[in-house]
C-alpha cells in the first residue's frame, strides 16, 4: 500500500486531514493547534506532500522522521505531525479490519467514563445549580468547574488574593451541594493562579473532595507545580500544553502530578500519547487525555483510553454536549450512563460527513489579544 494523496478540511474551529492510499483506504486525523489553523495547515501541506509514495504502515518511522527532520519544532509542527499520525493509525486499522485499540494491545475495559467539560464561566447561583443538575440528569457522573477567575473586572473584585479564593470556593460549594457526593468535580484553574493563591485555594477546596485540580499554576516550571502538590491532598493534573514526551517525563519525575493530560492532536498523535501512558504507568500516574477539540480527537482519545490500564477518566468537550456536533460525522460515538461506548468499527471509529464544512462553517478560536487584569497587566488564561 502507498500514500497517493491527501485532503485538508476545515469545520467549525477544527482542522482535519484525510490521507488517501492506492487501495482506496482513507485515514482521518485532526490537528490540535486551534489558534493557528492556517500555519498548521501549511505545515500539513508540506508534510503530506513528502508522504506521497510512502508506506502508511510504517507509522513509527514516519512519526520519527517528521519529528526529527525539523530543526525548529513547536505547536504548529507537532499539531501537523499529530494529525498525520492519527490518520496513519486509522489507515492501518482499516487495512487490517480492526479498531486501533486492537493494535495497541486490545481492550482493557468495555466503556470509558467521561466528564463533561462545559465551556462556561457561570457565577450566578441559580445558573450553576441548574447547569450542573442538568449534567447529572443527562447521565454524567463528573464535570469540570472553571475556577480561573473573572475574564475581566473594573475594580479587581475576584482578582485580589482573598476575594479570588473566596469566590472560587463559593462556586465549588454551590456545585457540590447541587450534585451531591456521588459526582466527581474537576477544578479547572487553567493556569490562572500564582503559587501563593494556588496553595491557599487548594488547601481550602479539600473539604469539597474534588477529584482533580487541573493546572493550578502555569506548567512551565515543574518544581512550582510540585510545590503546590506537596501542599494539598487534591490530585493535580497537567500536561495539556506539552508537545514532547520528554516534558511529561520531567513533570512526573518531580512528583508534581497524579494525572497527566496528553493531547493526542498536539503532542505527536496516538504514537506519542501511548508512550506517555506507558511512562505514566511506571510512575503510578493516571491518564486523563486532553480533549478540547472535535469528534476525531474524541475518537482518537477513546482508542487510547480503551487500551491502557491506567486511565483516570476522559474529557468530553462542551462543544459537543447534547449532540451539537453529531452531524459532523457519519456515525457519532454513543454516550450512555456517564460513559462513551467504545466503537468496534475498523480504524479510529469515525468518518467526517461529506458536507461537514457546510454544516459547520470554519470560524476562528483564540486570537492575539491576551486577557488582562484590572490594572492592565497581561494574565495567564
Amino acid at each position: 500500500m502507498r500514500i497517493t494523496g491527501y485532503r485538508i478540511r476545515y469545520a467549525k474551529h477544527y482542522l482535519f486531514v484525510e490521507i488517501e492510499t492506492d487501495e482506496g483506504i482513507t485515514g482521518l486525523g485532526e490537528a490540535g493547534n486551534w489558534t493557528f489553523l492556517k500555519p498548521t495547515a501549511s505545515a500539513l501541506e508540506e508534510m503530506c506532500a513528502w508522504l506521497i509514495g510512502k508506506d502508511p504502515a510504517r507509522i513509527e518511522d514516519i512519526n520519527q522522521n517528521l519529528y526529527r527532520a525539523q530543526y525548529f519544532r513547536g505547536s504548529v509542527i507537532m499539531s501537523a505531525i499529530s494529525a498525520i499520525d492519527i490518520a496513519l493509525w486509522d489507515i492501518k486499522g482499516k487495512k487490517l479490519g480492526v479498531p486501533v485499540y486492537e493494535l495497541l494491545g486490545g481492550l482493557t475495559r468495555d466503556k470509558v467514563r467521561v466528564y463533561a467539560s462545559p465551556m462556561s464561566k457561570e457565577t450566578d447561583t441559580e445558573s450553576l445549580i441548574s447547569s450542573y443538575t442538568k449534567l447529572k440528569e443527562m447521565g454524567f457522573t463528573a464535570a469540570k468547574i472553571f475556577v480561573n477567575g473573572p475574564i475581566s473586572s473594573q475594580d479587581g473584585k475576584g482578582e485580589f488574593y482573598s476575594s479570588r479564593i473566596s469566590e472560587e470556593l463559593e462556586k465549588v460549594r454551590i456545585v457540590r451541594e447541587a450534585v451531591g457526593w456521588d459526582f466527581d468535580l474537576i477544578l479547572e484553574v487553567h493556569r490562572g493562579m500564582d503559587l501563593p493563591t494556588a496553595m491557599a485555594f487548594a488547601h481550602e477546596a479539600e473539604r469539597y473532595r474534588p477529584m482533580v485540580l487541573e493546572d493550578p499554576v502555569p506548567p512551565d516550571n515543574y518544581e512550582t507545580m510540585a510545590r503546590v502538590a506537596a501542599k494539598t491532598t487534591i490530585p493535580i493534573a497537567s500536561g495539556e500544553r506539552f508537545i514532547s514526551v520528554r516534558e511529561f517525563e520531567m513533570l512526573m519525575r518531580t512528583g508534581a502530578v497524579s494525572f497527566v493530560r496528553p493531547d493526542v492532536c498536539a503532542m505527536g498523535g496516538i504514537t506519542a500519547a501511548k508512550k506517555v501512558a506507558a511512562m505514566a504507568e511506571a510512575h503510578d500516574v493516571l491518564v486523563i487525555p486532553h480533549n478540547p477539540l472535535g469528534p476525531v480527537s474524541t475518537a482518537a482519545c477513546l482508542q487510547i483510553c480503551a487500551s491502557i490500564p491506567n486511565l483516570g477518566i476522559q474529557e468530553l468537550p462542551g462543544f459537543c454536549l447534547g449532540g451539537q456536533e453529531d452531524r459532523m460525522v457519519k456515525e457519532p460515538i454513543r454516550f450512555k450512563d456517564g460513559c462513551l461506548i467504545i466503537p468496534d468499527s475498523p480504524g479510529i471509529g469515525v468518518e467526517l460527513a461529506d458536507d461537514a464544512e457546510d454544516l459547520y462553517p470554519s470560524v476562528n478560536r483564540g486570537g492575539m489579544a491576551a486577557h488582562r487584569a484590572f490594572d492592565g497587566s497581561v494574565k495567564d488564561w
